[in-house]
């Protein structure tokens, strides 16, 4: 069955309009969730929705309602709501386009969609503006109204696909001075420590880098918990690696560098280490008649 979408409006850019459907681009059929119970006999946790006056009450018997002074609301329905918005609140108002390095990450809220043409008519312009955010290197700003309130969302061009990211204004975000007394000022690094860095940060380096080899360890651990827990089983806690006792800094990057680099050589393709001895013996042979000759 094909995905629902969560939104369907335009993207408005000038005066170019581009008819899209978003979905949410995050799988949630992963998640293991708990359940609240009573510690002592089990019974699942359960919240009513109750009414002073007249007990539990149906989701058909629940309306909105804003309390402008104590005690007092004013209902508030749902077309009502429907009738005082514009047409710009089914579009993606674009503010404009930014540098990709420009967007810092800390913004990002965590809620991703996937945005597709609506329709043959929207085919057209999407690929435009998808291929011309690709080749210029920036993200789209703009603003749209989801969930009954304005959100900020970075628009990115991913593959064939645009995604819309909600981001967070920047009055949401703890300005990072708050922090800044937690640094040592003036602290100096030496130059054999910046070098050794700057060496195991190259040599850690994810060449071949696939997000997908990277799995989620505690949903798998967690599952096999409520299974060892269903068959019975005593649970014994993980053993882990032993955290590092860092007594000497340099000594320290000093080894991480060799393992770093230990590690890259035995990532290595069979076929570059192979490329590499084959290079080295025709090296050796060379010099070896070049040896006798001159002897």
């Amino acid at each position: 069955m094909a995905p629902r979408s969560s939104w369907k409006g335009f993207l408005q850019l000038s005066l170019v309009s581009v008819p899209v459907r978003a979905f949410t681009a995050h799988e949630t059929a992963a998640e293991i969730r708990l359940n609240q119970l009573h510690r002592d006999c089990h019974s699942r946790v359960r919240y009513k929705r109750v009414c002073p006056e007249h007990g539990e009450l149906t989701s058909d018997e629940i309306v909105s309602g804003h309390e402008y002074a104590k005690g007092q609301y004013v209902v508030i329905d749902g077309e009502e709501i429907a009738k005082i918005r514009k047409q710009s609140d089914r579009a993606v108002n674009m503010a404009g386009f930014v540098k990709s390095e420009d967007l810092s990450s800390i913004y990002l809220a965590g809620r991703t969609y996937y945005l597709l043409p609506d329709g043959v008519a929207g085919q057209h312009p999407y690929a435009l503006l998808r291929d011309g955010m690709k080749e210029a290197g920036v993200v789209g700003i703009a603003q749209i109204v989801l969930s009954g309130r304005e959100q900020l969302v970075a628009l990115r061009p991913v593959e064939d696909l645009l995604t819309m990211s909600v981001l967070h204004y920047a009055k949401k975000i703890k300005g990072m001075e708050l922090f800044a007394e937690e640094l040592t000022e003036e602290l100096e690094t030496t130059v054999e420590e910046r070098k050794l860095t700057s060496t195991l940060i190259e040599a850690s380096v994810l060449s071949d880098f696939d997000i997908a080899s990277f799995e989620d360890d505690y949903i798998e651990n967690l599952g096999k918990l409520i299974q060892m827990k269903i068959d019975g089983q005593e649970i014994v806690e993980a053993p882990d690696r032993e955290e590092p006792k860092i007594i000497n800094l340099m000594e320290a990057l000093k080894r991480s560098v060799s393992e770093a680099q230990a590690a890259g050589a035995r990532k290595m393709p069979p076929s570059v280490k192979e490329t590499g001895r084959k290079a080295g013996n025709k090296t050796g042979r060379k010099s070896s008649s070049k040896k006798k000759k001159t002897g």
